[in-house]
């Protein structure tokens, strides 16, 4: 049953429910691959799909555009898979239960998966219309662009015709996006020292929750705390009172870590002076955030079990001087463009293993000299901590271009549709884009998308009557496009 059957425009929103229907988290594409081959097959359409669980697929030009330049629509087909500690939901085998909430369509205790289905859904509505004017057209598809762009990296763009791309993976309706930021993954594995468990001691785990978290591109400069930085604010605060046994947050690197737990012990008498301690934490915490933050919340619970080991206090103060000097947030803004993030940088998951504790963060730069700079600075982590770096999935920048065709055509079909202006911006979030230009140079892009809220959270939010105008947006740029 379609949630949302009868609502325009149908045909987008039938792909995109069926598109949640399919497990589709980062690493997980395989499904959802073979439901876009599907859909070619079953078309009589060109594709071609790689070993990435890419796909590419084509339609022919509608009559009187046969002479016309080659549009390529763009999106990436996996998902963030965040959701509530109380839901029971496996985004390895359910569905995303989709949920109405008046103008909006969010999803029941998880992401929504906007970012970035309603991409795959409007390309799919344009390939199965017959009744559109538009140029060639050729339709990318891409997998695991949320955990480093993965599949546009892997992707042969030599098999790509077109020499405009409209990118779908925006997320404010009446923006055209022009340039982007650059980024990369950094991951430190910090060595750990395992004692035996001391005798007559408490056990007890720390968490703290009730961040808002978000995406670590888009929402950075609203100042969310960071849950693992906090931690390790607090950590610090009681480390000569207890020791630790573990400490675990946070599931994307991409996504600003919202709770984080931590499992210490102490001896009985010091237990009340680290309850008290942690209290007037989660006040500094409240305070500093008002305005940020809304109900940060720190609880201390009792264990009942005790693990065979614990972390030595050297590692202890060792993983805490880690997280304390890994950069969090805004770190430059941009000189150019007023109100631009230029450069920061996002602790997404913390996680202790028996031999040890690992932090990967996510490093964004519009300035490629600044994210080598960043980079420096969990270089000089690693040597003071003895942590092992490990630095992957770097992509670069999406460069504004001066001139283009492509953001006139889209400036002009927005005016005369909707009477207004289109806003015309760079973001800090990396988009695909950044690896196209760096492989096409010539190909003239533009990113677009309707109102979303809350990407990366269960806060998830898709504005339903902003898909409607964003598709009737660009399938009138494809009319004009001749």
């Amino acid at each position: 049953m379609y949630v949302l059957k009868g609502v325009e425009p149908e045909n987008v929103w039938r792909f995109f429910e069926d598109i949640s229907r399919i497990p589709r988290g980062s690493g997980n594409e395989k499904e959802i691959c073979d439901y876009f081959e599907d859909f070619a097959l079953k078309r009589g359409l060109w594709y071609k799909r790689d070993e990435s669980d890419n796909i590419l697929i084509r339609k022919q030009a509608s009559a009187g555009y046969e002479g016309s330049e080659g549009v390529i629509l763009q999106g990436h087909m996996d998902m963030v898979c965040e959701k509530l500690a109380e839901s029971s939901h496996d985004f390895l085998k359910d569905p995303i239960k989709l949920v109405r909430d008046g103008d909006f369509l969010r999803a029941d205790g998880t992401t929504l998966g906007g970012d970035d289905g309603i991409a795959a859904a409007m390309a799919l509505a344009v390939l199965d219309d017959d009744r559109l004017e538009h140029p060639p057209l050729e339709v990318l598809l891409t997998s695991d662009e949320e955990v480093g762009m993965n599949g546009a990296r892997n992707f042969d763009c030599s098999l790509l015709s077109g020499t405009r791309l409209i990118n779908i993976d925006s997320e404010e309706e009446g923006e055209i996006i022009t340039c982007c930021a650059g980024g990369m993954r950094a991951e430190l594995n910090l060595p750990v020292e395992r004692v035996k468990s001391p005798e007559d001691v408490k056990f007890f785990q720390i968490a703290v929750n009730g961040l808002k978290g978000g995406h670590s591109g888009s929402d950075i400069h609203l100042q969310r705390a960071s849950a693992a930085k906090l931690m390790a604010r607090l950590l610090r605060g009681i480390e000569n009172l207890c020791g630790l046994c573990e400490i675990t947050g946070g599931s994307k690197d991409n996504a600003i870590n919202r709770e984080i737990k931590a499992i210490v012990f102490a001896v009985p008498e010091n237990f009340e002076k680290i309850k008290s301690i942690i209290l007037e934490y989660e006040k500094i915490f409240n305070k500093e955030y008002l305005g940020a933050e809304y109900g940060i919340n720190i609880t201390v619970e009792a264990l009942n079990t005790a693990p065979e080991t614990v972390l030595s206090q050297e590692t202890f103060k060792k993983a805490v001087d880690m997280l304390t000097l890994i950069p969090y947030g805004v770190v430059t803004m941009s000189m150019e463009m007023k109100g631009l993030v230029e450069s920061s940088s996002n602790i997404g998951v913390v996680r202790t293993y028996s031999d040890r504790i690992t932090v990967i963060s996510a490093t964004r730069s519009s300035v490629m000299t600044r994210r080598d700079a960043i980079e420096e600075q969990f270089v000089a982590i690693s040597r003071l901590t003895g942590a092992e770096l490990t630095v992957r999935g770097k992509y670069p920048a999406w460069e504004y271009r001066k001139k283009s065709g492509l953001r006139n055509t889209m400036l002009s079909a927005y005016r005369e549709l909707f009477g207004t202006e289109a806003r015309l911006n760079a973001i800090h979030a990396g988009l695909e884009c950044g690896l196209f230009a760096g492989r096409l140079p010539d190909l003239d892009m533009a990113s677009i998308g309707p109102d979303m809220s809350g990407v990366h959270t269960t806060e998830e939010r898709l504005s339903i009557p902003s898909v409607e105008r964003t598709y009737r947006y660009l399938t009138e740029i494809l009319k004009r496009l001749k």
